[in-house]
């Protein structure tokens, strides 16, 4: 079910749609950077008619060819561009992977939130069902003069508090599937939607293997993306040195002239011409080196990035592994916790019915209880969020 929820996201999810437009138009900016390294051609084809009185009437074609303002590519100008271009395509398409990567964890823990909310709830309704039941029987004692009023006001407390209970995770469960729509992009259906916690089983989001070697971190999509920015900062550094050298431009055309239309291509009046020109930068008021000196800061900027986004992978992974360790004992732990209140409350019920017993016993028991139980969804919850996060910080699992 949850795989099929991913499946509409992936289709449907704006975020994703948006990330995968950026990548169109960064490979788009990227062809139009790298048309500088090819020369533009242009042809033009004329052809006029004209009438004298001396001459009567006449004709003449014309078809030119021409180069416009080609730059020759002498110090790399134009590649370093290009490159640069090419490495933000790149980085754009490691951007929505990331951009998947975080939607896929997102909805998946949204989803098993939708099944905890759902086992809160049922829980509630299951602790209002028992307090109703132990009110009725704090009725009955009162009839027979075993129980007090305070014993009864005891248990209609509890039970108010669980009707409050229900009343409040029937919101909070409404409010995670409009959650879980908004990041799947569309209503997902009924059929797709958990039960409780306690229906999913313990594989149902795998745990990543142990023994997973660190260099798995270099596939996550946010260091993959900092290493092309890198790359495309390096690149903008070579185009900005090019600034300093001189710049040659080439213009050049040829064509065919003739006055008769049938002649003009094997006849016709062979005309061309070829006009170069150099600039070079003598005096810009320190803009070259400026723009210099900005490529290499931003370099030096990226660097730290990239770094920090390499320190950030192993921190997510090293937390994600420390509540791992403990948790397993905990769950174990709070599974016998419940087991022992369960127990305590049945003793005490009994005790009571018997008349051997106080009520504050039972609803000692009965509180405790409930919470015991709260606490153990609570643990089972972030026990599947844990296995999501471990899957995510390593970039989409390991095999």
């Amino acid at each position: 079910r949850l795989k099929k929820v991913v499946s509409i996201a992936l289709t449907s999810n704006r975020d994703v749609q948006k990330a995968l437009a950026d990548i169109e138009a960064a490979r788009a900016q990227f062809g139009e950077t790298r048309a500088s390294l090819f020369p533009t051609l242009d042809a033009e084809l004329s052809h006029t008619r004209s009438k004298t009185v001396a001459s009567g009437l006449s004709s003449s074609a014309e078809a030119d060819g021409a180069v416009f303002s080609f730059e020759l590519d002498l110090f790399g100008k134009n590649q370093s561009l290009t490159r640069a271009a090419r490495e933000t395509w790149l980085a754009s398409e490691f951007t929505a992977q990331n951009t998947r990567l975080t939607m896929i964890a997102d909805l998946t823990t949204a989803w098993i939130t939708l099944a905890a909310d759902n086992s809160n709830l049922a829980l509630a309704q299951e602790t209002m069902a028992s307090a109703e039941n132990s009110r009725r029987i704090v009725t009955r004692q009162m009839e027979v003069g075993t129980a007090s009023a305070g014993d009864l006001s005891d248990a209609e407390s509890v039970y108010q508090q669980a009707r409050a209970s229900v009343a409040s995770y029937r919101t909070l469960v409404a409010q995670d599937k409009n959650a879980l729509n908004l990041l799947a992009g569309e209503t997902v259906p009924d059929s797709l939607l958990p039960g409780t916690l306690e229906s999913l089983g313990d594989r149902s989001i795998t745990l990543v293997p142990a023994g997973v070697s660190s260099s798995v971190l270099l596939r996550r999509p946010d260091i993959q993306e900092a290493e092309h920015n890198l790359k495309s900062a390096n690149a903008d550094i070579g185009a900005a040195r090019a600034n300093f050298f001189p710049s040659i431009s080439l213009t050049a055309s040829a064509g065919v002239g003739s006055d008769s239309l049938s002649s003009l291509f094997s006849h016709g009046m062979q005309v061309w011409s070829f006009a170069p020109s150099i600039s070079l930068p003598l005096f810009t008021g320190g803009s070259n080196l400026a723009q210099l000196r900005y490529a290499e800061a931003e370099k030096k900027g990226l660097i730290a990035t990239y770094e920090k986004t390499i320190q950030s992978a192993f921190k997510d992974v090293a937390d994600a592994l420390a509540r791992r360790e403990t948790l397993s004992e905990q769950l174990d732990a709070q599974n016998k916790y419940v087991a022992a209140e369960q127990k305590s409350l049945n003793i005490a019920l009994k005790s009571y019915q018997a008349g051997v017993g106080d009520y504050l016993s039972v609803l000692t028991a009965q509180r405790t209880l409930w919470s015991a139980q709260a606490t153990l969804i609570s643990l089972q919850q972030t026990d599947l969020e844990n296995r999501i996060t471990l899957w995510q910080s390593l970039g989409g699992g390991a095999s």
